[in-house]
């Protein structure tokens, strides 16, 4: 029945705040939901003000509706399923996507346009094709760990940049200022991944990072557990992940007996100890287990089939991002940059991309007479060549069809390059997640030094272009896909004929 109350409450403050398209985001504190609003002016405050159940309204950053301490932790989840079930109601109510030919398939188009709107059309079916519960879950935990990324990139070039002076033995006084800006944060990612895990699945994000925090606490070094003693950080962000999902649980099995009046003491009481209890006796040990598992394979792997696997990994990138897997290797990143202060699977896996840009390449020069395919390109490729592909893989490769099989086939290639020098000794790897391409390389750390590892990397750039483009331009195109897509005028039509003067030899056409 309180259940009902407070879906009764959200339900009621929806439409007064301008319904579930008007809604940005959604959060709360110890009284008040705040909500990010796309149009103030949709808000109705006086009807607001007299919901049952609601205190008062507060314009700030956020408008905020004052509900009370533990009403508002029971109304926000109820609010937030109404707005989502909403927006899914209304991209019902508009219609599927039209469907249009996918990789195996294509259906040329003319021009860029009609090429772009089959990559939407496969980009929506993409997404509903990823609408399945193991995939939105990984999705939900990209989410964890995605606003992570931007701190993971600053202090990894720090980081970089604090190894570089200390190779060559320059500014020794400021290489320990440089170490300590570069791995504070590392330090206590744990405590990050905690926050957001709970923000993400619906608990109190505070109260996930206190859990989490535990991991990091020195005294657990104190604690046997298993017959082995605790180290602080063991088992890393995968322990925070699990550590905070608890707590989200702990803490709404909490909210559905306890009083609403005693909710603010006895439900973040409860929820921490016995989370950090379950924390401390448990996942710790299964987390680092799980930790020192990912490292050794990930090592192995590279070492001893470096080339096979870099080709598999490296072909496989972009259809793994197709069906939306690749999002469960962001806490694996993680967890090796944990480990040993790198990614090593990141500059294979940016070897897709590599394919992708030769691919591109390729078809510019297949379809000399499509200028406005080719303008799509060309606008396209520096931000591919960056490392950002989603342009030219919905706007040009993949409703083209076979030039996004031999993109993979670029990247299968660059992908072998790099894993062979990885087999050899030579391994290197990412200091933090999310930039690709170019903007990779100031994020390159190795044990061979850092001119030889920019050097592989590069190189596996140019061979995933070369190859990239080489099977675009020989097997990516039929005849019938050349016929149907090289229309259009010549992209520099003749100059018309100079009408001849004897009487003026300025006027007559030079012979060449």
């Amino acid at each position: 029945m309180s259940t009902d109350k407070h879906r009764a409450t959200a339900a009621a403050i929806l439409p007064l705040v301008g319904g579930p398209d008007n809604i940005d985001s959604v959060t709360h504190c110890m009284t008040r939901l705040r909500i990010a609003l796309r149009d103030r002016s949709l808000v109705r405050d006086e009807a607001l003000r007299a919901v049952p159940g609601v205190l008062g309204t507060v314009e700030d950053d956020t408008y905020q509706i004052v509900l009370g301490p533990g009403t508002v932790a029971r109304v926000t989840p109820e609010f937030e399923a109404l707005v989502e079930e909403g927006r899914t109601a209304a991209r019902a109510a508009a219609g599927p996507a039209p469907a249009d030919a996918g990789p195996a398939g294509p259906r040329p188009a003319v021009t860029a346009d009609e090429l772009a709107a089959q990559g939407a059309a496969l980009k929506e079916a993409r997404k509903e094709r990823n609408a399945t519960p193991f995939k939105l879950l990984l999705r939900r935990i990209a989410n964890v760990f995605v606003p992570l990324i931007p701190a993971l990139i600053g202090c990894g070039i720090i980081a970089g940049l604090n190894g570089l002076l200390a190779n060559l033995g320059r500014l020794p006084s400021v290489v320990p200022a440089l170490a300590a800006i570069a791995s504070g944060f590392m330090s206590l990612i744990a405590v990050f991944v905690g926050h957001n895990t709970a923000k993400e699945f619906g608990g109190t994000p505070v109260i996930g990072g206190a859990v989490a925090a535990i991991i990091v606490f020195p005294g657990v070094a104190k604690l046997t557990v298993f017959g082995t003693e605790l180290r602080p950080g063991q088992g890393g962000v995968l322990g925070a992940l699990a550590a905070a999902l608890l707590a989200v649980y702990v803490e709404k099995w909490c909210r559905t007996w306890v009083p609403e009046a005693l909710d603010v003491l006895v439900t973040p009481t409860l929820t921490v100890l016995v989370s950090g209890l379950a924390t401390l006796y448990g996942l710790m040990f299964l987390a680092g287990e799980a930790s020192a598992a990912i490292g050794a394979f990930a090592d192995g792997l590279l070492s001893t089939g470096g080339a096979f696997a870099g080709l598999v990994l490296g072909g496989l990138f972009l259809p793994l991002v197709m069906l939306g897997l690749h999002q469960a290797l962001i806490p694996i990143h993680t967890t090796l940059i944990e480990q040993s202060g790198h990614t090593v699977l990141l500059p294979i896996l940016a070897m897709a991309g590599a394919g992708q840009v030769g691919a591109a390449i390729a078809v510019y020069c297949r379809l000399p007479r499509n200028g406005s395919l080719r303008a799509t390109i060309k606008s396209a490729l520096p931000a591919g060549f960056l490392g950002i592909g989603e342009p030219l893989i919905y706007g040009v490769s993949l409703p083209l069809g076979r030039p996004f099989v031999t993109a993979c086939v670029g990247g299968a290639a660059g992908g072998a390059f790099v894993g062979l020098f990885n087999q050899l000794g030579v391994s290197f790897g990412s200091t933090a997640i999310g930039p690709s391409g170019w903007a990779l390389f100031p994020l390159l750390d190795g044990t061979s030094g850092l001119g030889t590892t920019v050097a592989i990397y590069a190189g596996g750039l140019l061979v995933g272009y070369l190859a990239g483009f080489a099977a675009t331009y020989f097997f990516g195109f039929t005849q019938q896909m050349l016929t149907d897509l090289d229309t259009g005028p010549d992209p520099t039509p003749p100059a018309p004929a100079t009408p001849t003067d004897p009487a003026d030899p300025a006027k007559t056409p030079a012979l060449t």
